[in-house]
């Protein structure tokens, strides 16, 4: 089984079993005394003594931290990498050549690729009147599309509000226009979100205080208003029904 493994144990080990520090002199003699190895070992031990030379892939796998390894499970034998003896009971180290970008790479599938169905931005007032006519004039002006009015769904006489009484605007973007919105309202919030502002299906939602924040210039006559992002996301194929 091919698997990945810590590499900081593994030169511990290296070192001491070949009495060699990575890409330091050492004499092949004074290393093959300290342990009883092959012939094949010797040699090695002899070549890198005379070049403090250290096999590139090695020792690019021992800086990243990370080495591929094959686990096996039969005693009394050893192990062969790249040139190197591995000896062991239990298990074989065979170190992997780590494969080049273009053969990392995986095909993707195009059905599960992403993309913004749509971008609802949201601006509740609480009554009808110049308040809400400004604040649709905001969402006109940030979106460059003609606001809808949301009207109440019932009475609340705490707030004052009537039934179908007009008390909020929103708008819906799409395309190219919705994702520079998203990212201009992203940037506001620092691009972090909470768990809690994604639901289960990957929509997600957040609110900003002011929308001067969105690069919008500021209106005496106008003011300044909140408003709430509503993001639903799709994919090819998610509602096969449509």
């Amino acid at each position: 089984a091919v698997i990945q493994i810590d590499a900081t144990p593994f030169r511990q080990w290296y070192e001491s079993h070949y009495a060699l520090p990575l890409g330091k002199q050492k004499a092949g003699e004074e290393a093959a005394s300290a342990e009883k190895k092959s012939r094949s070992v010797e040699k090695k031990i002899a070549a890198r003594a005379a070049t403090a030379a250290v096999d590139p892939l090695l020792n690019d796998q021992f800086n990243a931290g990370r080495l591929y390894a094959v686990i096996s499970s039969r005693p009394g034998q050893s192990g062969r990498c790249d040139g190197y003896i591995l000896e062991g009971k239990e298990l074989e180290f065979y170190i992997r050549k780590i494969k080049s970008a273009e053969e990392q790479k995986v095909t993707k599938n195009p059905m599960r690729n992403l993309r913004i169905e749509k971008l609802v931005l949201n601006i509740c007032v609480g009554e009808s009147g110049d308040r809400l006519t400004r604040a649709a004039k905001v969402l006109e002006q940030l979106t460059g599309q003609t606001p809808v009015y949301s009207k109440a769904r019932y009475t609340v006489r705490t707030f004052s509000i009537r039934r179908n009484e007009k008390i909020a605007v929103h708008v819906t973007v799409r395309g190219p226009k919705a994702e520079e919105i998203l990212e201009r309202g992203l940037k506001v919030k620092e691009y972090e979100l909470k768990t809690r502002n994604f639901s289960e299906t990957g929509n997600f939602g957040f609110g900003i205080d002011e929308h001067i924040d969105l690069g919008i210039k500021y209106d005496p006559s106008i003011g300044i208003y909140g408003m709430d992002y509503f993001v639903v996301m799709g994919r090819p194929g998610y509602r096969v029904s449509r």
